[in-house]
């Protein structure tokens, strides 16, 4: 079985550490699509392919999974801290990290500002890094095509 994960998969969490001792895992999520975890689910992560058996939320709100392949205690341990890869998801309406990370930002005004880098997590709304170091919230994105055209404030790109 190959180390990596397969081609365009995707990074969407890591196992953490065990609860319990029949194999169920904490898992931390690294995007916010919980179906992630549904029944018969597949995910890889060092190395090999873990299906999901059944998840829930524990008191606190994080989640516990059970995997198919880790059958107790002493498996769930040997997976701590496993980052864990998912198939894309085909969603017509969401907006995925991956399909924005190298595209231009344009303004308003056709100015090409850049590509973006990153995109940060931000409570109010996520922001798009450029290159520049800018940081433009996803709320003024009004469109996302071979570029993703953005109308902002004046001033947003002014720097010091």
């Amino acid at each position: 079985m190959p180390s990596t994960p397969p081609e365009g998969w995707l990074s969407v969490g890591h196992l953490r550490r065990p609860h319990g001792l029949r194999g169920d895992v904490f898992v931390q999520l690294t995007t916010d699509r919980v179906d992630r975890l549904d029944p018969g689910s597949e995910l890889f992560g060092a190395g090999r392919t873990f299906t999901v058996d059944h998840s829930r939320r524990a008191g606190n709100g994080r989640l516990i999974a059970k995997f198919h392949e880790i059958a107790d205690r002493t498996d769930a341990e040997r997976v701590v801290n496993t980052e864990l890869f998912g198939a894309p998801i085909d969603d017509p309406d969401a907006l995925w990290v991956h399909d924005l990370i190298g595209r231009h930002v344009v303004d308003q005004h056709g100015v090409d500002r850049g590509a973006c880098t990153a995109v940060v997590d931000n409570p109010a709304a996520d922001l798009l890094e450029l290159a520049d170091g800018s940081l433009v919230p996803m709320n003024f994105v009004t469109e996302v095509g071979d570029v993703i055209a953005v109308d902002v404030p004046d001033g947003l790109f002014d720097h010091d």
